[in-house]
């Protein structure tokens, strides 16, 4: 017979199911089911917000699918409104969604939250109501503002990293605070019930917890002390490029490929792709130059995260998140194909600047550009996140900083001083998206691709590269 405790955990894995099922027969019938979204389609002028907790005030995975969009369309004008807020839960979103959700009427809101929503405790049937309900009316008021809801799941939360903070560092920020033995279990639950109400609903939903528990686990095979959420709680650098390739692969776009040159031998003929020109090649083939246009930059992350204050200590860095995902690959191929030419290693250079050397064979099959940072559409691309993630720092967190001190009033409870503070802290957060705006301007003028000038010189006959 089964113990009391083995069949509350027999109803706390299946009540996602139950509830979601249920909801689903009472609200969807096949006649007024919405279509499932497959594809993130942000069109000239769209918007997306990003409603979270302290994991989007980071604007870390934000930031990097914000790079992404300008340069994969730097042809069309896309914003971002960032709405996380240190410490929120579900009903902490919702007393803000007006002023800071609403009102930029997006086509999409992607809603992160669920981490503080558990408050770090055993499984609290009372707790999860209160989630559930929470995350019910988010959907429900960003489905009433015309927006489309993309359920994001909440994130790993480390065990093993906080036993090594508790033991190693004297100065951690949550040393004092109880902790469940099994909260990363209880996201992982709270992430089922959001996948079937998702379901039941028909609105996207996106996985974050597995991605990130399945590269920390690859990575503590060869080190065990191997972490991408280095506080326990919020992911560095490497997790947020994660998060952000897990949404982008999850939930498409339309344009998933930078570009495609292919030029080919064919007969006495070069045939080459669109938005080849001046093509040139000598007698003997062991010349090419042309000039290309491409109608996108290569999605790249930049060093560092912030020059702002949010580090919650060691970070893995960006460029391993990059490199786990296969991001560039997956997400931002940028191909050069040229089939026909004579045997032998060749330079490449772009706008006279040498890139790489690369043999006929490899040449002749496909070359991946989009990770060489010497050249020169990597360079400027570089120079858009840069001056996006200035765009975070000197715009974005503070507004981000600004919601949390509304918040500390609004706990306060002193009306008086609420409604003498308020519209001052309001008008700071228009300043601020005022400024933001003014970077996304610059940034969509730095991220136009220009005319490149190709040229391939055969410098070892061999075919053996030097």
């Amino acid at each position: 017979m089964k113990s009391a405790q083995a069949r509350l955990f027999s109803i706390f894995l299946l009540f996602p199911v139950f509830t979601a099922t249920a909801r689903a027969q009472q609200k969807i019938t096949p006649a007024t089911a919405p279509r499932t979204v497959s594809k993130l389609d942000l069109q000239e002028g769209d918007t997306l917000v990003f409603l979270g907790d302290s994991i989007t005030h980071q604007c870390l995975y934000t930031q990097y699918i914000e790079d992404f969009f300008y340069t994969r369309f730097p042809d069309r004008h896309i914003h971002f409104h960032n709405a996380g807020v240190s410490g929120d839960q579900t009903t902490d979103a919702l007393t803000r969604f007006e002023d800071d959700t609403a009102k930029f009427k997006a086509k999409y809101v992607a809603i992160l939250l669920g981490m503080n929503d558990g408050h770090y405790q055993d499984f609290s049937l009372e707790t999860f109501h209160t989630y559930t309900a929470g995350m019910e009316e988010i959907i429900a008021q960003i489905r009433k503002s015309g927006a489309i809801p993309i359920a994001l799941s909440p994130t790993m939360f480390d065990h093993h990293q906080l036993a090594l903070q508790l033991k190693n560092n004297p100065k951690f920020r949550f040393r004092n605070l109880p902790f469940s033995s099994q909260y990363n279990s209880l996201m992982a639950f709270y992430g089922a019930w959001l996948r079937e109400t998702a379901g039941a609903d028909h609105i996207p939903f996106i996985n974050l917890w597995g991605p990130l528990n399945d590269f920390t686990s690859t990575g503590r095979r060869t080190n065990p002390d191997f972490s991408l959420v280095e506080d326990s709680i919020h992911p560095g650098g490497a997790g947020h490029v994660i998060m952000a390739c897990s949404i982008l692969s999850q939930l498409p776009p339309t344009r998933r490929t930078v570009s495609n040159i292919s030029i080919t031998h064919s007969g006495k003929n070069w045939k080459s792709s669109k938005g080849v020109t001046n093509l040139k090649v000598s007698e003997n083939a062991d010349k090419v130059s042309f000039t290309f246009l491409a109608s996108s930059l290569p999605w790249v992350v930049p060093p560092g995260l912030s020059d702002y204050e949010i580090s919650r200590g060691e970070t893995t860095p960006a460029s391993l998140g990059y490199k786990l995902t296969a991001a560039g690959h997956r997400l931002s191929n940028e191909r050069l194909r040229i089939a026909g030419l004579a045997p032998g290693a060749y330079q490449l250079t772009i706008d006279g600047k040498p890139v790489g050397k690369f043999n006929h064979l490899a040449l002749g099959s496909k070359v991946e550009l989009q990770a060489n940072s010497n050249t020169p559409q990597y360079q400027q691309a570089m120079s858009v996140a840069v001056l996006n993630r200035e765009r975070n720092d000197k715009a974005v967190r503070p507004m981000r900083d600004t919601w949390a001190r509304i918040k500390g009033l609004r706990r306060k409870n002193d009306e008086v001083l609420f409604q003498k503070t308020y519209p001052e802290l309001l008008q700071r957060i228009k300043e601020l998206q005022e400024a933001a705006a003014v970077y996304e301007g610059r940034i969509y003028q730095a991220a136009h691709p220009q005319a490149r000038t190709y040229q391939l010189n055969r410098v070892q006959p061999t075919g053996k590269q030097g």
